[in-house]
Protein backbone atom coordinates (compact mmCIF):
# COMPACT_ATOMS: atom_id res chain seq x y z
CA UNK A 1 0.00 0.00 0.00
CA UNK A 2 1.14 3.55 -1.05
CA UNK A 3 0.15 6.60 0.10
CA UNK A 4 0.15 10.03 -1.81
CA UNK A 5 0.15 13.15 0.56
CA UNK A 6 0.34 16.95 0.21
CA UNK A 7 1.94 19.15 2.69
CA UNK A 8 1.04 22.25 4.06
CA UNK A 9 4.24 24.05 3.63
CA UNK A 10 5.63 27.51 5.68
CA UNK A 11 4.50 30.23 3.67
CA UNK A 12 1.14 28.61 2.60
CA UNK A 13 2.29 26.53 -0.60
CA UNK A 14 1.64 23.14 -1.25
CA UNK A 15 4.14 20.05 -1.76
CA UNK A 16 3.27 17.11 -3.00
CA UNK A 17 4.61 13.10 -2.30
CA UNK A 18 4.35 9.50 -2.16
CA UNK A 19 5.97 6.95 0.71
CA UNK A 20 5.38 4.31 1.68
CA UNK A 21 5.70 4.30 5.33
CA UNK A 22 4.45 7.93 5.91
CA UNK A 23 5.80 8.00 9.45
CA UNK A 24 9.29 7.91 8.41
CA UNK A 25 8.27 10.21 5.62
CA UNK A 26 7.62 13.06 7.88
CA UNK A 27 9.95 12.21 10.26
CA UNK A 28 12.38 12.68 7.11
CA UNK A 29 10.64 15.99 6.13
CA UNK A 30 10.24 17.39 9.42
CA UNK A 31 14.19 16.71 10.41
CA UNK A 32 15.20 19.01 7.70
CA UNK A 33 18.13 16.95 6.38
CA UNK A 34 20.18 17.10 2.94
CA UNK A 35 18.91 13.48 1.83
CA UNK A 36 15.47 14.72 1.32
CA UNK A 37 13.54 16.79 -0.31
CA UNK A 38 14.81 19.73 -1.32
CA UNK A 39 12.28 21.66 -1.28
CA UNK A 40 10.64 20.92 2.49
CA UNK A 41 14.16 22.06 3.58
CA UNK A 42 13.66 25.58 2.37
CA UNK A 43 9.85 25.21 2.59
CA UNK A 44 9.33 23.84 6.28
CA UNK A 45 6.29 21.48 6.56
CA UNK A 46 4.19 22.88 9.34
CA UNK A 47 0.58 20.18 8.37
CA UNK A 48 -0.41 17.50 6.52
CA UNK A 49 -3.25 19.02 4.10
CA UNK A 50 -4.19 15.87 2.39
CA UNK A 51 -3.40 11.79 2.21
CA UNK A 52 -4.96 9.41 0.01
CA UNK A 53 -4.45 5.72 -0.56
CA UNK A 54 -3.26 4.16 -3.17
CA UNK A 55 -3.31 0.48 -4.05
CA UNK A 56 -0.03 0.01 -5.37
CA UNK A 57 3.66 2.11 -6.44
CA UNK A 58 2.24 2.51 -9.99
CA UNK A 59 -1.17 4.46 -8.87
CA UNK A 60 0.15 6.18 -5.97
CA UNK A 61 3.15 7.73 -8.57
CA UNK A 62 0.04 8.68 -11.43
CA UNK A 63 -1.95 10.17 -8.45
CA UNK A 64 1.27 12.21 -7.47
CA UNK A 65 2.29 13.27 -11.15
CA UNK A 66 -1.21 14.98 -12.17
CA UNK A 67 -1.36 16.57 -8.55
CA UNK A 68 1.65 18.08 -9.09
CA UNK A 69 0.20 19.69 -12.63
CA UNK A 70 -2.88 21.60 -11.09
CA UNK A 71 -2.68 24.75 -10.59
CA UNK A 72 -2.59 25.76 -6.51
CA UNK A 73 -5.98 26.97 -6.42
CA UNK A 74 -6.99 23.52 -7.29
CA UNK A 75 -5.23 21.71 -5.02
CA UNK A 76 -6.47 23.93 -2.07
CA UNK A 77 -9.67 22.39 -3.08
CA UNK A 78 -8.46 18.91 -2.59
CA UNK A 79 -6.94 19.84 0.40
CA UNK A 80 -10.09 21.11 2.04
CA UNK A 81 -11.85 18.04 1.09
CA UNK A 82 -13.65 20.28 -1.64
CA UNK A 83 -13.02 17.92 -4.42
CA UNK A 84 -11.88 14.34 -5.09
CA UNK A 85 -9.10 13.44 -7.58
CA UNK A 86 -11.40 11.15 -9.51
CA UNK A 87 -13.47 14.43 -9.85
CA UNK A 88 -10.74 16.07 -11.23
CA UNK A 89 -9.04 14.03 -13.76
CA UNK A 90 -11.03 10.99 -14.25
CA UNK A 91 -10.24 10.18 -17.66
CA UNK A 92 -7.01 10.38 -16.73
CA UNK A 93 -6.81 8.09 -13.79
CA UNK A 94 -8.21 4.70 -15.51
CA UNK A 95 -10.91 4.44 -13.32
CA UNK A 96 -8.71 4.04 -10.44
CA UNK A 97 -10.36 5.52 -6.80
CA UNK A 98 -8.21 6.72 -4.05
CA UNK A 99 -8.90 6.57 -0.79
CA UNK A 100 -8.90 9.56 1.07
CA UNK A 101 -7.48 8.65 4.85
CA UNK A 102 -9.00 11.45 6.96
CA UNK A 103 -8.02 9.44 10.25
CA UNK A 104 -4.56 9.24 9.62
CA UNK A 105 -4.16 12.47 8.33
CA UNK A 106 -5.37 13.38 12.15
CA UNK A 107 -2.87 10.91 13.66
CA UNK A 108 -0.17 12.19 11.66
CA UNK A 109 -0.67 15.96 12.21
CA UNK A 110 -0.44 14.78 15.86
CA UNK A 111 3.07 13.21 14.85
CA UNK A 112 4.09 16.25 12.54
CA UNK A 113 3.00 18.74 15.78
CA UNK A 114 5.11 16.84 18.35
CA UNK A 115 8.30 16.58 15.52
CA UNK A 116 8.09 20.45 15.54
CA UNK A 117 8.08 20.96 19.47
CA UNK A 118 10.90 18.33 19.67
CA UNK A 119 12.79 20.65 17.67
Amino acid sequence: MYFVYMLRCRGGSLYTGIAADMEKRLRQHASGGAAFAKYTRAHPPEALAALYQAEDHAAAARLEAFLKTLPPAKKRMLAAGEAAPEALFAERLSGRVYLRRTDEELRLNALLAALHSEG
